[in-house]
């Protein structure tokens, strides 16, 4: 579904909750937009905006790092050439690289197929302090797997198709329970749905055959992979709707316009800080007096 007006004459304020997938919602990707009015008016100040968000999410990594009390896990998952990458590279661009990590999970390898499907994302987790960003995650298990079912032969497990809705639903129930684990314990999980149109990826494929330097983005698996459209949008309307929740939320961030979308993901990313109600530890007298007196002692 397209909702965009052209030419938009003045700029939008964001609202990350119309974005938000609510728990329990039978969503329909269908009538989600995968694109919106724009909320900047001009590329000028859509560049004037994401400034201003990146500055402000430095700042807010600052405090997180300094107080240590919190972890951050963002999460983007898309279809391809929906601009994970770019979004990364643009949002995070002004935070510190030591609090900062990201993580692109692809085909697991024959050490992470021995053990359970959530297993080798685990060891990635953010430590308190920190923001950890996921490039794909264990919702690939849920998605690419659910979509070619033939990957579970690897994964050594009793047969999954005597009960297909069955074994998803454990899946989708085994990932809430993960979530509300790290919550409780501190992290705070950010679910980043890209919602691109099939149109659109047509267009962007394109552009990374006719350009050059965009050509090592481009395979032949993009292409068979495209051939699963619909099972891939069904596989993803069911898996939001099972594990958005009030603590772990999923947002799906129309796509089409790449400057609109990062634009909701860093404002999705500042509410998320900002509700945390951060401030830099506070100095007690006595450690303002040791201060003191190291000052003294450096100007002798």
């Amino acid at each position: 579904m397209n909702d965009h007006k052209k030419g938009a004459d003045k700029t939008e304020k964001i609202d990350p909750d119309r974005f938000r997938v609510a728990e329990g919602e039978q969503v329909d990707l269908e009538i989600r937009p995968t694109r919106v009015d724009p909320v900047y008016k001009s590329k000028s100040d859509y560049k004037k905006m994401l400034a201003d968000h990146v500055e402000r999410l430095a700042e807010q990594q600052r405090m997180h790092y300094a107080t240590n009390r919190h972890a951050i896990l963002l999460i983007f998952q898309a279809m391809d050439a929906a601009g994970k990458d770019g979004a990364i590279r643009h949002v995070m661009s002004g935070v510190n690289p030591q609090g900062c990590q990201v993580f692109s999970f692809k085909h697991p390898s024959a050490t992470e197929l021995q053990h359970d499907f959530l297993w080798r994302t685990t060891r990635d987790l953010p430590e308190r302090g920190r923001i950890g960003i996921f490039n794909r995650s264990y919702y690939e298990e849920v998605l690419v797997v659910r979509v070619h079912p033939e990957l579970l032969q690897a994964e050594a497990l009793s047969d999954p198709t005597e009960d297909a809705h069955a074994f998803w639903q454990a899946r989708y129930r085994s990932i809430a329970d993960l979530e509300r684990h790290l919550h409780a314990n501190g992290t705070r999980i950010v679910k980043i749905f890209l919602h691109l149109s099939k149109d659109e990826q047509r267009k962007r494929f394109i552009d990374r055959i006719d350009e050059a330097d965009k050509n090592w983005k481009f395979s032949q698996d993009d292409i068979t992979e495209r051939g699963f459209w619909d099972q891939y949008q069904a596989a993803y309307a069911q898996c939001l709707g099972a594990t958005s929740t009030a603590d772990s939320p999923w947002y799906v961030v129309p796509a089409d316009d790449k400057e609109n979308a990062r634009l909701i993901v860093s404002q999705i990313l500042l509410d998320t800080f900002e509700a945390l109600g951060l401030a830099y530890p506070q100095v007690t007298a006595e450690r303002k007096k040791e201060l003191k007196a190291i000052r003294k002692t450096l100007e002798a």
